[in-house]
């Protein structure tokens, strides 16, 4: 096989039975050099309506029942509740369709919060989405349960929350296969849903239209008997407390900002068009509901939802009638699980963009072999089965979590827009169309975010805030450590001493005899460049060439700034080339091996065997920051990829030598290492 210069796509041998198992369940991993790959999987406005989108329809199954049971006695005012929503919706929505013009990278209120209210603000709209997102997967679970449960005998009831937790567990291994693959299988749930609700809206408002005068004398007479007991300050604090409780029915609307990566180009009228469906789907069917319960007079029924009590006044109990309560209700509870989908797909999004700003650990902006962020997948599954348990699946309480993350985050959207629209940048003009929006927002978020805090801060909203404060004190920590290696890395660049004259001629590898010095790099930097240099002086007459072993890694940030893989392996390879350059200055023939993939360690396991093959006799060497006192969480925030890969290639007899950089609490120990 011909030496030298080689590029390589994958290596394949029999993987262990543990990966061939895995490899099963999760499927095929993607070709990551397959030509416009991101954009093949990118989602077409549909799919991003059924993946994105349905958090927000799907929350149409238990945010207006919040609203309506928070009004009690006092239904009449439910009439108004609609029309609140409806706007509510559509300032929200159209809010969000400004930023998505905005900020067309993606990243929702931690990006806008990051570029116009500073990097403290942008923490904490990013611990608030990653527990929401966490939340949307608990409450429409939870929902979904109670949705299919309401029509099982209560005898049933005790199989619930196991139920739950399995619906979680499914979801979790779809996510795992891939987006596309996850959505897919949904949409004929979504598709039956819409059917089965517009059959329940519209049937409860047409086939009642002889009802409406009768309703309208009784929420005539309503508003009389309360402005009589009450006055308007009492009516409209029952009103906005039904309200703002009632604000679960808002809370997928920024998840398209969210997802703007995964959509297909061009992806802002990817996402308006995605925007525009959701908005106008959750405004008819929330406001629909709504209309629904007052028009049919429906009141709570233990073990039932509303939408279980409204369907059975509108198709009655009859053979027909009860088919139809099953299959709204089975719809309805598997669009929950659709909606769930939202979290999978929007929280690991939040950590990988959080990971590549140093927030939270750097694996999260890792991606899988099927192109999935598997670490944010799973961290959102395991949050999620710990809050079902922690709640019990009590979907008043979920909401309420729910909600006051939420609209914290929407909150510092809109301050921030409001910020930008009316002090913006230089050749920017004032926009006060786009102030007022923002300002209206402000208002509407602030006013939902205060009141539900201060109605249901002892039932769950201390637990929101405390377990996002804790979530924003360890983004503060973990961003001190990887500031702190930051500068120690800096300083390794500037360590570098002056090297030799670069050869007029390259040296000349005689051929394959002789004993091999593979040394594994990354980028053209200081831990490299000081790695090389220790195996030229230690080794300076053992070794007859060097190889330099390199893979670039796609990652969650290729993903949101459509890098394609070509482009990663043409950085690593022009970094390879600068190695093979330095190992030239000290009269040392080498070449390089370069490949790209989404798992380092797996594609140099590969290549190391490989280069073990093709040559006589290969030493590997690599270099490694090591602590001077380790501790349990480095382990999670570095890969510690050398150490790794030694215990890999010992398994098949071939030595790796690390050669580590010593990371002191006063910098990096630039002496000789004390192993060797």
């Amino acid at each position: 096989m011909k030496k030298g210069q080689q590029e390589l796509s994958g290596i394949h041998f029999k993987p262990s039975l543990h990966k061939q198992l895995i490899g099963r369940l999760m499927g095929k991993p993607k070709n990551l050099r397959e030509k416009g790959l991101f954009q093949k999987l990118a989602l077409i406005p549909f799919l991003a309506w059924v993946g994105l989108g349905a958090d927000g329809l799907s929350s149409s199954s238990y945010g207006p029942m919040e609203s309506f049971l928070a009004l009690g006695e006092h239904w009449y005012l439910a009439t108004l509740l609609a029309v609140a929503t409806v706007l509510t919706i559509a300032v929200i929505s159209f809010a969000y369709g400004r930023i998505i013009t905005k900020f067309p990278g993606g990243g929702g209120g931690y990006v806008v919060a990051n570029a116009l209210l500073g990097k403290h603000a942008a923490v904490l709209a990013g611990s608030a989405l990653t527990v929401d997102y966490v939340l949307t997967v608990t409450v429409s679970i939870a929902a979904a349960g109670d949705a299919l449960f309401s029509f099982l005998p209560p005898g049933m009831a005790a199989g619930k929350l196991p139920f739950e937790a399995l619906l979680i567990l499914v979801l979790i291994t779809l996510n795992l296969r891939g987006l596309r693959e996850a959505i897919t299988p949904l949409i004929p749930i979504f598709l039956i849903f819409l059917v089965t609700h517009a059959a329940l809206i519209g049937g409860s408002i047409l086939l009642h239209l002889a009802d409406i005068p009768k309703v309208e004398e009784g929420v005539v007479e309503g508003f009389r008997n309360g402005y009589s007991t009450l006055g308007i300050m009492g009516m409209l604090a029952i009103f906005a407390r039904a309200w703002s409780l009632g604000g679960g029915s808002y809370t997928g609307i920024e998840a398209v900002s969210n997802g703007l990566p995964l959509l297909r180009e061009p992806r802002v009228r990817t996402a308006h068009r995605t925007m525009l469906y959701m908005a106008v789907s959750l405004a008819l069917t929330a406001g629909g509901l709504l209309i629904g319960y007052l028009l049919l007079g429906v009141r709570f029924e233990e073990g039932k939802t509303l939408n279980a009590v409204l369907s059975e006044a509108v198709f009655g109990t009859g053979t027909c009638g009860r088919a139809l309560v099953i299959a709204t209700l089975v719809s309805e509870g598997a669009m929950l699980v659709v909606g769930a989908q939202a979290g999978f797909i929007g929280g690991p999004r939040i950590l990988a963009n959080m990971a590549m700003d140093g927030w939270v650990p750097r694996r999260f902006g890792a991606l899988s072999s099927r192109l999935t962020s598997g670490h944010g997948i799973l961290v959102m599954g395991v949050a999620a089965l710990a809050a079902l348990a922690y709640t019990g699946g009590n979907v008043s309480t979920l909401v309420v979590m729910y909600a006051i993350n939420v609209f914290l985050t929407f909150s510092l959207s809109m301050a921030g827009m409001l910020k930008g629209a009316l002090f913006p940048g230089k050749g920017d003009k004032r926009n006060f169309g786009d102030a007022a929006l923002f300002l209206t927002g402000l208002l509407i978020c602030l006013s939902i975010l205060i009141i539900t805090t201060w109605e249901k801060f002892y039932q769950a909203g201390w637990l929101t805030l405390g377990v996002t404060g804790a979530i924003t004190v360890a983004c503060y920590l973990v961003k001190r450590h990887y500031r702190s290696i930051g500068r120690l890395i800096a300083s390794l660049d500037r360590q570098i001493p002056r090297l030799p004259e670069i050869p007029e001629e390259p040296p000349h590898d005689a051929g394959h005899n002789g004993r091999t010095a593979a040394i594994l790099v990354g980028g053209y930097g200081g831990l490299g460049i000081n790695t090389t240099r220790e195996v030229v002086r230690e080794f300076r007459d053992v070794f007859k060439r060097f190889v330099f072993v390199s893979v670039g890694v796609v990652d969650a940030s290729s993903l949101q700034y459509g890098v394609e893989a070509e482009q990663v392996l043409d950085r690593t390879k022009a970094a390879c080339r600068q190695y093979v350059e330095l190992a030239s200055r000290y009269k040392m023939p080498a070449s390089y091996r370069a490949a790209v993939a989404t798992s380092v360690n797996d594609e140099l396991e590969g290549i190391c065997r490989r280069v073990a093959a093709d040559y006589d006799d290969v030493t590997f060497f690599a270099g490694q920051l090591v602590f001077d006192r380790p501790r349990w969480y480095h382990q999670w925030l570095h890969n510690n990829t050398a150490f790794d890969l030694q215990n890999r290639l010992l398994v098949f007899g071939q030595t790796l030598v690390i050669l580590p950089r010593l990371v002191q609490l006063g910098g990096v120990d630039t002496g000789k290492q004390p192993d060797k």
